[in-house]
């Protein structure tokens, strides 16, 4: 039996209603969010409210007034840029040896005079017991590294080469180190990892490459920081809700548990993302105000490594940039970020040109994959070692009717 189009048609044309209702009232809280974005008040006061506060969604701590915009400065006459980034090959359940790779890819590039660029590829195996396993110092833990875990690890490496290139640069150079995606581990807290894990994993790993770059930063004159492009976040627009709220201190749970969406006194601004609020504040090329991350993973672990952000505007969308503390409240620092930032996207026709360079050197596709597997079972033959694959991946790849 055929579709009954006309009987769903009524359905349709309701639909189609109720999303021009929604889009409506969208459009109605995203200007109200941008007339608060320019009377928020003191800065000060709002960061001790945000501290205060205990809200069922996240908050951004600003570091200056809220409606800060900033217009790019002119980017270096030479400088360079380095990037870094990564992918991996999982352990595979059904393959008898254990193993796992990952790939890190690399690039600089130098503008100006004696211009020029380097791109690089360094795969790793991970076969050894100490690369495969997490054990607990002096004790009996043991977790395997695979899954999220092994892309944390990856993450770590990414963070470990970037750093490297960093260090051999001309210490008299401009530069940028940036990174794809964020600074902030949000993966490690939402697993139940045993504290050694995160104690070698971000203490002895991710932060430990931030307390490097720390170190150079204040030998030269370098940038570090992270690009997120089309980002979904709302913590700007969750402080401009806080901004409000009539209690102080604000708690969600006690004052409005028990109030329906519409009904809450920060609804007027609610359900509007932070790319919506700065698509509409900023022009071309500007950057908003710099907001602190109040994330929980970076009150419990990063310590003087707490990451901030702002928001830049580009031609065809809003990126947002995040950038340890201690260069966020450099303005030197922070325009360098601002400006070359913008010049990578630029030169990459909407996306930083580095990254998407550092991506093509870091990617492994299914084919290379299978030539992996390929490659370890002729070593392991040649060496009377049978590679066993156990019979549901077998299965899988053989032809069946």
């Amino acid at each position: 039996m055929s579709l009954d189009i006309t009987r769903v048609a009524a359905q349709i044309n309701a639909m189609a209603e109720k999303l021009a209702e929604n889009g409506a009232q969208h459009r109605a809280r995203l200007a109200a969010a941008a007339e608060r974005l320019g009377s928020a008040g003191d800065p000060a006061a709002l960061r001790d409210k945000v501290r205060l506060s205990r809200t069922s969604f996240l908050l951004a701590a600003p570091l200056t007034t809220l409606d800060e915009r900033h217009c790019p400065a002119g980017p270096p006459a030479a400088y360079s840029v380095i990037a870094a980034d990564g992918s991996h090959i999982d352990v595979d359940r059904n393959y008898s040896t254990p193993c796992s790779l990952i790939n890190i890819g690399t690039v600089r590039l130098d503008y100006g005079a004696e211009a020029g660029a380097w791109l690089d590829s360094r795969p790793r195996l991970l076969s050894d017991e100490s690369d495969l396993v997490i054990a607990e110092p002096g004790g009996a833990g043991r977790v395997p590294v695979k899954g999220p875990l092994l892309g944390i690890k990856r993450d770590v490496e990414e963070c470990a080469a970037l750093a490297a290139l960093a260090a051999a640069l001309p210490p008299e150079r401009p530069a940028l180190a940036l990174a794809d995606g964020t600074l902030i581990r949000w993966n490690l807290t939402t697993q139940n990892y045993e504290p050694y894990v995160i104690r070698e994993l971000l203490d002895e790993g991710y932060l430990k490459c931030l307390s490097a770059f720390h170190s150079l930063c204040a030998q030269r004159p370098l940038g570090v920081a992270s690009y997120i492009s089309s980002p979904g976040g709302e913590e700007v627009v969750n402080t401009l809700r806080l901004t409000l709220c009539p209690y102080e201190p604000a708690n969600c749970d006690r004052c409005c548990g028990r109030l329906g969406y519409g009904e809450r006194p920060c609804d007027p601004v609610s359900g509007v993302s932070d790319a919506e609020l700065f698509g509409r504040f900023l022009a071309a090329g500007e950057r908003s105000a710099i907001f602190e991350s109040t994330s929980k993973v970076i009150g419990q672990y990063y310590g003087e490594h707490r990451i901030c952000f702002f928001y830049l505007r580009l031609e065809d969308e809003i990126a947002r940039v995040e950038l340890p503390v201690w260069l966020a409240t450099d303005p030197d620092r922070v325009g360098l970020i601002h400006t070359l930032v913008l010049e990578q996207v630029k030169k990459g026709h909407g996306y930083p040109v580095a990254l998407s360079e550092a991506h093509e050197q870091a990617v492994v596709t299914g084919a290379d994959r299978e030539v992996f597997y390929e490659v370890i079972d002729a070593y392991l033959a040649d060496r009377g070692l049978a590679s066993a694959v156990s019979a549901k991946s077998f299965s899988k790849k053989a032809r069946w009717i």
